[in-house]
């Protein structure tokens, strides 16, 4: 079951970087599809699967060490989660970064790297986003304009 919900959470979410990678220009597929209708049904998921295991934690489990989290991620269901968990937020950026590009003015051909690299590495594919919209903006700065 828990390899099925896998594949499953993943095709659903590929439909969403597809959308934001192929129409970008379409508001429906990135605001409300790609942004709330995906992450919000894999979410679901992610909350169905927390809580039906949340008895299954090892003792040592929890999040105030890396100890700690590598003994929740022994448990196959709690793995899933944590897995579902990078799909629906990294979802969510990459939702934003097409969205914030579009009302910057950022060429999409410079966001779709970004994109790719959100959903493989989702903090490096924020930077390297953040890098773009703020070097930009910092080239095109206009020239101040003498008193």
């Amino acid at each position: 079951m828990l390899e099925n919900l896998f594949s499953i959470a993943g095709a659903i979410a590929m439909i969403g970087w597809a959308g934001l990678i192929l129409l970008p220009g379409q508001k429906f597929v990135v605001e409300v599809f790609a942004r709330i209708l995906i992450p919000v049904t894999i979410a679901l998921l992610y909350a169905y699967l927390m809580l039906s295991n949340a008895g299954s934690a090892p003792a040592d489990g929890g999040f105030g060490s890396l100890a700690g989290v590598k003994s929740l991620f022994t448990v196959d269901a709690l793995l899933l989660a944590g897995w579902i968990h990078y799909l629906a937020f990294d979802l969510f950026v990459g939702s934003w970064e097409v969205s914030d590009s579009r009302a910057e003015g950022i060429h999409h051909l410079l966001v779709i790297p970004c994109l790719l690299l959100t959903f493989m590495a989702g903090p490096a594919g924020l930077a390297l986003y953040c890098l773009i919209k703020y070097g930009r903006r910092l080239v095109l700065k206009p020239a101040a304009t003498p008193a």
